[in-house]
């Protein structure tokens, strides 16, 4: 029980970084982002090009090594993202929900397949594993590295959180998502928020891929496709738009999941996962800590 606990919140922490992203751009523009899943295999890619360019990294520097990627592919990411809102959404940002939408596919697509033509379509093998000595506590394994990643997931989504709620960068993403047209005429330059809200989820869904590189050990192109969706998932179980909501799904999800496959096998895994979305849309569509809203007009 204890180790299906530990897995759980290991891969939910994954989910919840990517998620956060997710509900970031939603909760601004009402946007949802369906190439945000693939920021997140952008990030694993951009980890992958660095340690191979640095070669072998020797098993005691595994872990400061794989940090220092982390905060390069942080930044390389979000920038990808800026760039992606600039070129992709910025100009239709007037146009009706259902062209955004088909923009969001297409843009997916577009990185999907564009880094099959850069890096191949063969999965790589990731230049570093996280290993190390398994630790037993209370029934479950677990390896010093692992806790590292979850904290490194835990202080990144206190930092987002306590970023929205109290800097005037946070008000101001708030003041845009209440209404964007008043937010300008009292001085906010809303493209500039925009844009630094598309950064910061693309970070952090660069983290996570980064992360989920050195914990699977394996990427491949089409790896942001089903954790995409799977991070959207989360940000409907918690309540899309809300920040600490898509944490709570990202980790409820990530134990329902592990949960899930312990009790009917691993082929289930995803059917049990999306089965969970149409129930919370059909019985609480608002989410977890979601709450109904009213559109203006």
């Amino acid at each position: 029980m204890t180790q299906l606990v530990w897995n759980g919140l290991f891969v939910g922490s994954f989910y919840a970084l990517v998620a956060l992203g997710y509900s970031m751009v939603y909760g601004i523009i009402k946007l949802l982002n369906f190439a945000h899943g693939d920021l997140y295999m952008l990030g694993a890619f951009s980890g992958f090009a660095v340690l191979s360019a640095l070669g072998g990294v020797s098993p005691a520097m595994t872990l400061p090594v794989l940090l220092a990627v982390l905060l390069l592919t942080m930044v390389s990411t979000g920038l990808a993202g800026v760039v992606l809102e600039r070129v992709a959404y910025r100009p239709l940002r007037g146009a009706p929900r259902l062209s955004l939408l088909i923009t969001a596919v297409g843009a997916s697509f577009a990185i999907e397949y564009g880094m099959r033509a850069v890096a191949g379509p063969d999965p790589k093998v990731y230049p570093v594993r996280l290993g190390g000595t398994s630790i037993e506590l209370f029934g479950a394994r677990f390896t010093l590295q692992q806790v590292v990643l979850i904290g490194v997931a835990v202080v990144l989504m206190v930092g987002l959180n306590l970023l929205v709620t109290k800097t005037r960068e946070g008000r101001a993403m708030r003041a845009i998502a209440l209404d964007p047209r008043t937010s300008s005429l009292m001085g906010i330059d809303v493209n500039a928020v925009i844009s630094r809200t598309f950064f910061i989820g693309s970070a952090l869904a660069g983290a996570a891929g980064v992360m989920a590189g050195a914990y699977y050990g394996k990427i491949d192109f089409l790896m942001g496709f089903i954790i995409g969706l799977k991070a959207f998932t989360a940000a409907v179980i918690g309540g899309i738009g809300n920040i600490p909501g898509t944490m709570l799904g990202g980790l409820v999800l990530g134990l329902l999941e592990s949960f899930g496959t312990y009790w009917l096998g691993g082929e289930w895994r995803d059917v049990f996962a999306f089965g969970v979305l149409i129930l919370f849309l059909t019985v609480r569509p608002t989410g977890l800590l979601g709450e109904r809203v009213t559109e203006r007009v």
